[in-house]
């Protein structure tokens, strides 16, 4: 975790103490549930209870828990050991037929939980800001490219309706993993629940809105979390595909947008004109901070036999990094679109900059249509278009085409020129739009 990337109510999602009141509640909760089972006393079982509701542990201090862990070797009886020196002879009941990994578990999930659900947010916060921009350019003309070659028209509202669409399945990948991720262990060594009833996992898990883990072994099986963190990584993916975007077409040559230049920033410590492209520079580092997460998950599935620790170091990195990175990532994101400046005099201009090889494929098929083979159609354009290429744009392709005899016998000049209509390309931008936002989508 690094202060400069991270966000103040993710980082907390992963801070000692609320790791530490995630676990005093998984213990108070199973201690319940045993007090009504008639597995500890009832009484006692109240007073845990009550001790909880008053927040007998008060501030939790982090230091002393690690002086005693010190000496234990164990974060887990360290913990336990703290707790019961606050409250009274009840904490005796506290972890009975549990061990460790049904409350290390456990707490993880509610921490992913809770991190999905931020996550979430931040997911509706950019589709809501990618819908106002998408509708603001729905047809504003811009040169669609392939291979980074200018092919035909698109608009610039078309390319962050297919960004909205992306994200749009990435919430519900994210909803998805959401729901995988969210189960509580409390089934005891081996997960046998041969000391603690069934009843008390069903208890904790209904206290905090997780669902029953079916089959613990000792641990939740590593399957879920390799999802989440997979679905993390695509969604970081995403952010970077729409960052590289933005970075190309803010290179000089192309300047068809550029990301918010604040008054009094500077872009370079040498060359005072220079204005870069930094902040979607820095969302492609951090998406691949986030994907680095990925392939440790995948191999966090192969654990020995019904349990053993080789994931914990592992997600001890991962839980925190991948989702603080991409929490911080997706504000990012969703603050270069709000305030990037988009310049269409410069997508005309990057249209027209190569003489109408835009509108190539118009008269291509155009040619089919009035009764010449595909290969001499396209031989016929190609011969024409390669002319224009050659002179860099000087040359104008429906001006070489309307002289060109061998295409005059076939479409007549006035046809020619309205093959040139850039209109033409946008015709069906309603339909994708309505695809894209007729659910009600942010």
């Amino acid at each position: 975790m690094v202060p400069r990337y991270s966000r103040p109510a993710m980082t907390a999602i992963w801070s000692s103490e609320n790791r530490y009141r995630i676990w005093f509640a998984i213990e108070v909760f199973a201690a319940e549930a045993m007090g009504e089972l008639g597995a500890i006393p009832a009484e006692d079982a109240r007073i845990i209870r009550a001790a909880y509701d008053a927040n007998v542990l008060g501030e939790i201090d982090v230091p002393a828990i690690d002086a005693i862990e010190a000496v234990t070797k164990h974060d887990v009886i360290a913990f336990l050991t703290w707790a019961g020196q606050q409250m009274g002879p009840e904490a005796r009941w506290l972890h009975q037929g549990m061990t460790s990994s049904d409350v290390l578990d456990t707490s993880l999930s509610v921490q992913l939980t809770q991190a999905s659900d931020i996550l979430l947010a931040d997911l509706d916060e950019l589709l809501a800001v990618l819908k106002r921009r998408a509708v603001e350019h729905k047809l504003t003309p811009t040169i669609g490219r392939s291979h980074g070659i200018h092919a035909e028209p698109v608009t610039f509202g078309l390319k962050l309706a297919q960004a909205h669409a992306e994200f749009a399945r990435n919430r519900e990948r994210l909803v998805a993993a959401r729901r995988d991720i969210a189960t509580c262990a409390i089934s005891g060594a081996v997960g046998t629940f041969a000391n603690i009833d069934p009843a008390v996992e069903a208890h904790v898990a209904k206290q905090l809105g997780l669902a029953i883990e079916p089959t613990s072994t000792q641990v939740i099986p590593r399957d879920r979390h390799a999802m989440f963190f997979a679905t993390l990584g695509v969604i970081a993916s995403s952010v970077e595909r729409l960052a590289v975007e933005i970075r190309h077409l803010q290179r000089t040559e192309v300047l068809e947008a550029e990301e918010y230049f604040a008054p009094g920033q500077k872009g370079s410590s040498a060359m005072p004109h220079k204005r870069n492209p930094v902040l979607t520079e820095n969302l492609t580092g951090l998406a691949r901070v986030v994907r680095a997460a990925v392939v440790p998950a995948l191999e966090n599935v192969a654990l020995w036999h019904e349990r053993d620790i080789s994931h914990s170091s592992v997600e001890r990195f991962i839980g925190p990094d991948a989702t603080i990175t991409l929490d911080f990532a997706l504000c990012r994101l969703t603050g270069v679109i709000d305030k990037l400046l988009v310049y269409p005099e410069r997508m005309q201009k990057n249209l027209n900059r190569m003489g109408g090889l835009i509108h190539s494929q118009r008269v291509l098929l155009a040619l089919t249509q009035a009764g010449m083979s595909r290969e001499d159609s396209y031989s016929l354009v190609q011969r024409n278009a390669m002319k224009v290429w050659q002179s860099d744009g000087q040359l104008s392709l429906l001006q070489l085409l309307k002289d060109d005899p061998e295409v005059t016998t076939k479409i007549p000049p006035a046809e020619i020129e309205q093959l040139f209509d850039l209109e033409y390309h946008f015709k069906r931008i309603d339909v994708i739009f309505d695809r894209v936002f007729a659910k009600g989508g942010a």
